[in-house]
């Protein structure tokens, strides 16, 4: 189960990893107004700011599942490796935003909320 725990704890930095990708190099970066800064950006660092605030969507729901799994005693290898694929699914969901492959980001974003959707069937016996 510290797998699952640890993941929650990466899924949940994620989004500030993004934010970083996001502001790489400061370029004329706004520290008095970092979020219209943000929402001028082009290229990269717009797809990354928007892999942020989906990053920060998507984690609640994870984090409910993991936790969820976990108190109705889910095998804990099964909610390690549904939490696994999450963390993986949504890494590379960040990667493919950044660097702009839409098609596979979805397919990541997929994975990533079939991961989610596993850990809530598991905690309801399905």
């Amino acid at each position: 189960m510290n797998q699952a725990f640890l993941c929650v704890l990466i899924a949940g930095l994620l989004p500030y990893v993004c934010a970083i990708v996001a502001k790489w190099g400061f370029h004329r970066f706004d520290n008095n107004n970092p979020r219209q800064w943000l929402a001028q950006q082009t290229g990269f660092r717009a797809r990354a700011n928007a892999a942020q605030a989906n990053s920060f969507e998507a984690f609640p729901l994870f984090a409910a599942g993991v936790i969820i799994a976990t108190l109705a005693q889910v095998d804990a290898h099964r909610v390690d490796l549904y939490a696994m694929v999450f963390v993986a699914a949504r890494l590379g969901f960040v990667v493919c935003y950044v660097t702009d492959k839409a098609s596979l980001r979805s397919w990541c974003w997929l994975v990533g909320l079939l991961s989610v959707v596993g850990l809530f069937a598991a905690a309801l016996g399905l």
